[in-house]
């Protein structure tokens, strides 16, 4: 993997984290629940991705420190996020959410198309590794996951993401031009649908 990929990979997982740690705080478990739902939330749409694609080992036990880095931002962030009032909450889980979704589903259209999936296919992966991990958060917090509400926009957030970076790709742009492009445009596109109110048709 290279170092811009790992990089934006990290990001991912950190954000991610985030967003677990605080729904988590919120729903009042203790430091025990915060560190699975957070690891659950990073990870998860990686592991389904590492599945689909027949990646072995998965990207979490091949690199261990991100297992690691969680457990101990889990530690740290505790006692923090257990201060947050709900308003400030759940701003903050939406900004990291919709920053894990971008770096997510950039890094997931970029694997699939290094392993030589069709580039729908890669599309579809891309957003699978963004929405996963939120969707596996939700259901251990008791929501009804946020990608399956009728509210502001978010797959599609990531769908389209994940095309500019396969739009960028076809016409010989630099990956890492293509990689911050797709992650910019998917958070974007996210925050501003959650700020405008934006939502697909009924």
């Amino acid at each position: 993997m290279s170092t811009l990929l790992q990089a934006v990979e990290v990001c991912g997982i950190i954000a991610f984290a985030c967003s677990g740690f605080i729904e988590a705080r919120r729903k009042e478990m203790d430091l025990v629940g915060v560190f699975i739902v957070a690891f659950i939330t990073a990870f998860g749409g990686g592991t389904l991705r590492d599945m689909l694609l027949d990646r072995r080992p998965l990207f979490w036990v091949e690199h261990q420190e991100y297992a690691i880095l969680v457990f101990v931002l889990a530690l740290v962030a505790w006692p923090f996020f257990s201060h947050l009032r709900s308003a400030a909450a759940e701003k903050t889980i939406v900004v990291a959410d919709a920053f894990g979704l971008g770096l997510f589903s950039a890094v997931g259209t970029s694997m699939a198309l290094e392993a030589g999936m069709p580039i729908f296919i890669c599309a579809m992966m891309g957003v699978t590794t963004g929405v996963f991990g939120g969707v596996l958060r939700d259901v251990l917090c008791n929501e009804i996951p946020m990608v399956f509400r009728r509210g502001q926009l978010y797959a599609t957030c990531s769908f389209v993401g994940c095309w500019v970076y396969l739009g960028l790709e076809l016409l010989k742009v630099s990956s890492a031009v293509a990689l911050i492009a797709s992650v910019a445009v998917t958070s974007l596109m996210r925050l501003l649908s959650v700020r405008l109110n934006l939502r697909l048709p009924g």
